[in-house]
């Protein structure tokens, strides 16, 4: 049986968009705000993490600069494109039809 957290692989691109939709973020922070807006049920690890920013930012729907956190250690700060926005929604929209497909499929009796 797969466990919760196996679908984030899939969806990872979707919920890192939208964490820092909400506010530039580095990345230690954008894995805490999963854990924690997901009620601790999806961890993302950092072999998982840093590979999907840099390909976020190669296709151009994030910009990273590089602050001082608040722990005083200088990261890089992840914050949305124009086009980032465009796929948020893009990718949310989809994200809505597909689980709404499988949640018809599962609760069939």
């Amino acid at each position: 049986m797969s466990k919760p957290t196996d679908l984030v692989q899939g969806t990872l691109d979707l919920l890192i968009l939208k964490i820092i939709a909400l506010e530039p973020m580095h990345g230690w922070a954008i894995a805490h705000r999963i854990s924690q807006m997901s009620n601790e049920v999806l961890q993302v690890g950092q072999s998982a993490l840093y590979p999907a920013l840099h390909k976020l930012e190669q296709q151009g729907w994030i910009e990273a600069e590089w602050k001082v956190s608040e722990n005083n250690r200088r990261a890089k700060y992840y914050s949305l494109t124009r086009a980032g926005r465009k796929a948020l929604a893009k990718e949310a929209v989809q994200w809505e039809r597909l689980s709404a497909a499988i949640s018809l499929i599962v609760r069939t009796t």
